[in-house]
């Protein structure tokens, strides 16, 4: 079990920054992956960034080159990076542990933290 909390949502002008961080209640070391999903009114839920304990990181195509996902497993911290925004980025963001075992592979997930872009 882990339990996680978003903060660093908000409003923000288009081409501006966002940093959103997400503390879990455990070490996130041994982690498989931690990461940032959003969703936006009306449409269903999508990955944006994600890091594996090995250091490989995956992002959706609308975010490359402008959003960086990190983890600082000291910290039990996940950060994302969120630079040029765009109002199509407006969503509530929500962070994500998935813990893979030999039994079985088990999600979590925070409580989301809304980001809002104006144009």
């Amino acid at each position: 079990q882990v339990q996680l909390v978003e903060s660093g949502g908000g409003l923000v002008q288009a081409g501006g920054s966002l940093r959103l961080s997400c503390t879990a209640s455990r070490s996130i070391f041994s982690i498989y992956a931690m990461g940032w999903y959003r969703q936006a009114p009306g449409k269903q839920r999508e990955l944006v960034a994600a890091a594996t304990s090995g250091s490989t990181t995956n992002y959706a195509d609308s975010v490359k080159g402008r959003f960086t996902i990190s983890r600082d497993n000291a910290k039990n911290t996940v950060f994302l990076q969120m630079n040029l925004l765009k109002p199509e980025d407006t969503a509530v963001y929500y962070c994500n542990a998935e813990i893979v075992s030999a039994a079985n592979t088990l999600n979590f997930w925070g409580q989301g933290t809304q980001v809002t872009v104006s144009s």
